[in-house]
């Protein structure tokens, strides 16, 4: 007999349709499985055959054939395990063979025929909901991922045998409960808050800056002066994710498996914090087969690299594609795989090894050889796509002493309105939706300065040096604070304040 179930393929973030078509016939045993399966699906032959058995189902001792097709997309992963046992299952006549029409299988099978939990089952639910198919059959541990469009009715299975009864008809799954994005990210919270930190009211300025335009920041100062404790609020100053930016963030997230019964999808915007001994591959993503990276874990969030400096060269080079781009894809012999990567960079380091160059109170032990070694390891190319560069001082004891400042919900509120005006500005271009994401042809358009503002900006190249990287990352930091201000032309203390952020590079170059 034959049966076809319909499951899905993965590439990178995006599924596609495959379908598991089942051919048994009489004569000696013997099990073909084709179609360009790796060899995580190759391996599938056993644990069917072993979940069949101890799920008191009959395993077809016959001449069975498999096909994955398309064939020239190539399959991996565990999750084909359960679309293949239940294609034997129909062909072998102990399962309807029309049980699963519009529905989508996939699941990895154990040994004793229970279900384990596989990564990418929300790209499968959204491929789904894009082609229209209704129903979804997957383990338990990936149901509440799956449940979050109307129309998808999802259901959870924890056995092959509850499988199988169900399909007969001898039993009743429940569906999945529709999970409503809109009330999970009404819920979404932070438990950090920018009153937390006192004094440093002009990084917090930048910061607010940054975050309204997702501007690059790198901050420079010595230990203890708060740089890892403004770094780690940043996500509480930035809006909410939409539903759309939501469904990407998670569906990285499922890919790389950090979805499952206790994490069911991402809220709140991502922060990510890489140590400095990072390999490129877990920065960047890598793999035999491609999985996304920390740049990919930050993407619509925060990549933070703390003690930048301390990173090796050749690494942090790797971020300057992905930075330009908002994606990076991966090559391997197999396939290769595109994840996106639009991230705003905020980076803290020390001036010095030792922490405390240009110090007031302590002395700095470097000498000026080791100094330099050290700050050469961020090259020009990349400082020069960091828009904003700070200098944070020690703390006096006024300042931490002093009163709290303003709570992240009342910075949140201005960079939500700047964010807001910069979306129309942009409604007819949905990849561009931010300042820092305008490209050399729409600078001009929309970072229209004055005769006044014309000059101020042409004395600063001068003096600063600038690239025109440099020179046009200014007037896209002067738009971000003109829209902070409800500003519809930048006047010149707009730029004056763009300005003098970037002036942080020269003093990090100059020593």
């Amino acid at each position: 007999m034959f049966a076809r179930i319909e499951t899905a393929a993965l590439k990178g973030l995006t599924a596609r349709e495959v379908s598991v078509e089942v051919d048994i016939k009489r004569g000696m045993s013997d099990f073909s499985l084709v179609g360009l399966p790796d060899a995580s699906v190759k391996e599938a032959e056993k644990r069917v055959e072993s979940a069949i058995r101890n799920s008191d189902l009959e395993y077809p001792y016959a001449r069975t054939t498999i096909n994955l097709a398309p064939a020239e997309v190539r399959k991996t992963g565990s999750w084909y395990d359960l679309p293949i046992a239940l294609g034997m299952l129909m062909a072998s006549g102990q399962v309807p063979t029309a049980a699963l029409d519009d529905t989508v299988t996939l699941g990895e099978l154990s040994l004793d025929g229970s279900l384990r939990a596989v990564p990418g089952v929300l790209s499968a639910a959204l491929m789904c909901n894009k082609r229209k198919r209704s129903k979804m059959l997957v383990p338990a541990g990936n149901s509440a991922e799956a449940s979050c469009f109307d129309g998808l009715t999802v259901y959870p299975v924890n056995h092959l045998a509850e499988a199988a009864s169900f399909l007969r008809g001898d039993m009743q799954i429940e569906p999945q409960p529709v999970m409503s994005f809109t009330e999970l990210l009404k819920h979404a919270a932070f438990e950090l808050d920018f009153a937390d930190v006192k004094g440093q009211e002009h990084a917090k300025r930048a910061l607010e800056v940054a975050a309204a335009g997702c501007h690059n920041v790198l901050m420079m100062g010595p230990p203890g002066s708060g740089k890892t404790m403004l770094s780690s609020r940043m996500p509480s100053i930035l809006p909410p994710l939409t539903q759309e930016e939501a469904i990407e963030v998670s569906s990285v997230y499922s890919v790389a498996g950090l979805l499952g019964e206790e994490r069911h999808l991402v809220t709140t915007r991502p922060f990510r914090h890489p140590h400095h001994t990072i390999s490129g591959p877990g920065l960047i993503g890598g793999g035999t087969i491609p999985q996304p990276g920390e740049i990919s874990m930050a993407h619509n969030g925060v990549l933070f690299l703390d003690e930048m400096m301390e990173f090796p060269k050749g690494l942090l080079e790797l971020l300057r594609q992905p930075m330009e781009d908002g994606q990076i894809t991966i090559s391997r012999a197999q396939l290769s795989s595109t994840f996106p990567s639009r991230f705003m960079l905020l980076a803290a380091t020390n001036p010095c090894p030792c922490g405390y160059y240009g110090d007031p109170t302590r002395p700095c032990r470097c000498t000026m050889g080791e100094i330099l070694n050290y700050r050469k390891r961020l090259s020009g190319p990349l400082l020069d796509r960091i828009d904003i560069v700070l200098e944070v001082p020690r703390l006096t004891i006024e300042k931490i002493t002093g009163p709290s400042g303003e709570t992240s919900a009342q910075v949140r509120e201005r960079v939500q309105k700047a964010w807001t005006r910069q979306q129309k500005r942009f409604r007819m271009r949905p990849k561009q939706r931010l300042n820092s994401q305008l490209r050399a042809g729409d600078i001009e358009k929309a970072c229209v300065l004055d005769e006044a503002s014309t000059n101020l900006l042409n004395r600063a190249h001068d003096r600063l040096g600038l690239t025109t990287r440099g020179y046009q990352s200014i007037k896209r930091v002067a738009r971000t604070i003109a829209d902070l201000d409800g500003a519809e032309v930048i006047k010149v203390s707009h730029l004056a304040e763009a300005i003098q952020y970037r002036a942080g590079e020269e003093r990090l170059r100059n020593l």
